[in-house]
C-alpha cells in the first residue's frame, strides 16, 4: 500500500468575511520529499493556500488532508509543531538570541537540555551560522541573510516533516537571495523534507522547484515539471516564460 501525500486539496475554496473568494476549486497534492513551487502574482493564493495548510485560515469548501488525516481532525498545536514555517519578514524575538530563536519549537516541546543545545548547533552549522560565532549574538546584530538564515534555522529545529516557505528570501539582495537559494537547495537534497515554496520570482521556482503550480487569481492554472513550464503552450505560463527569457539574455 503506497503511503498517502504529504499535503492534498480536493476542491478547496476560502472566502473572506465579506464573502470575498481569495481560492476556488483548489485540488492539489504534494508529494513526500519533494519542493511544490506555488507561483503566482500578488493576489493569486499563494498565502492563502499556505495559511490553510498549517490551520491560520480555515477551508469554507472542501477538504484538506495532511499526511492522509482530515486537517479538521488534527490538533492545531500538535499540527504547527509537526510544520516548520520561515517567511520573508522572518520574524525573530528582537530580545532573544539566535540560539534562543532557533531553539523556540523544541523548547516549547519539552526537550531536554543536552539534547536542545546539540540540535541547535546543528541547524546553526546546517545553515552556515557556526554556533560558536552567532549562537549569543542578537538579530540585530546580524546582517539580513544571516537573519534569514535563523529563521530558516528556527523552522528545522524540531525536524519537521513538513517546511512551508513564504519568500523568505524575497527581501534580500541579489547575491545574497542566490547564494541562499543553492544552499538551500543542497540542503533539501540531505533533508528531504515535504516543502510548500511560495514565489513570484519565475527564474526561484524553475532553480528550486521539483514541480511548479501556477496560481491566477485564486485559481491553480496548472502543475508542470521546470522543464515542460519552460515548454508549456498555456497563455498563462507564457508571461512568466517571456520573463525569464528576457532575463537570460540581458546577461547572454
Amino acid at each position: 500500500m503506497t503511503d498517502p501525500p504529504a499535503i492534498e486539496f480536493a476542491h478547496v475554496q476560502y472566502r473572506t468575511t465579506g464573502n470575498r473568494i481569495l481560492l476556488n476549486d483548489l485540488s492539489l497534492s504534494v508529494q513526500r520529499g519533494e519542493i511544490l513551487m506555488l507561483l503566482g502574482a500578488s493576489g493569486s493564493g499563494k498565502t492563502t493556500t499556505l495559511k490553510l495548510i498549517n490551520g491560520l485560515l480555515q477551508a469554507s469548501e472542501g477538504q484538506i488532508t495532511i499526511d492522509g488525516k482530515p486537517l479538521q481532525d488534527w490538533d492545531l498545536i500538535r499540527l504547527r509543531r509537526h510544520i516548520g514555517y520561515a517567511i520573508q519578514e522572518v520574524g525573530l524575538f528582537p530580545h532573544y538570541t539566535v540560539r534562543d530563536n532557533a531553539a523556540l519549537v523544541p523548547r516549547l516541546e519539552n526537550w531536554p537540555p543536552q539534547k536542545l543545545k546539540a540540535r541547535v548547533d546543528e541547524v546553526l552549522h546546517m545553515v552556515g551560522l557556526p554556533p560558536q560565532e552567532f549562537a549569543a549574538r542578537y538579530p540585530n546584530e546580524l546582517s539580513g541573510g544571516q537573519r534569514q538564515r535563523v529563521g530558516l534555522a528556527r523552522a528545522l529545529a524540531a525536524d519537521p516533516p513538513i517546511l512551508l516557505m513564504d519568500e523568505p528570501f524575497g527581501a534580500l539582495d541579489p547575491i545574497t537571495r542566490v547564494a541562499l537559494q543553492r544552499e538551500f537547495k543542497q540542503l533539501q537534497q540531505r533533508l528531504n523534507k515535504t516543502v510548500v515554496f511560495v514565489t513570484h520570482d519565475v527564474g526561484e521556482a524553475l532553480l528550486l522547484g521539483d514541480r511548479i503550480a501556477l496560481m491566477e487569481s485564486g485559481r491553480l492554472s496548472g502543475v508542470f515539471a521546470p522543464r515542460d513550464f519552460l515548454e508549456s503552450s498555456d497563455p498563462a505560463v507564457k508571461p512568466y516564460v517571456e520573463a525569464f527569457r528576457a532575463m537570460q539574455q540581458v546577461f547572454d
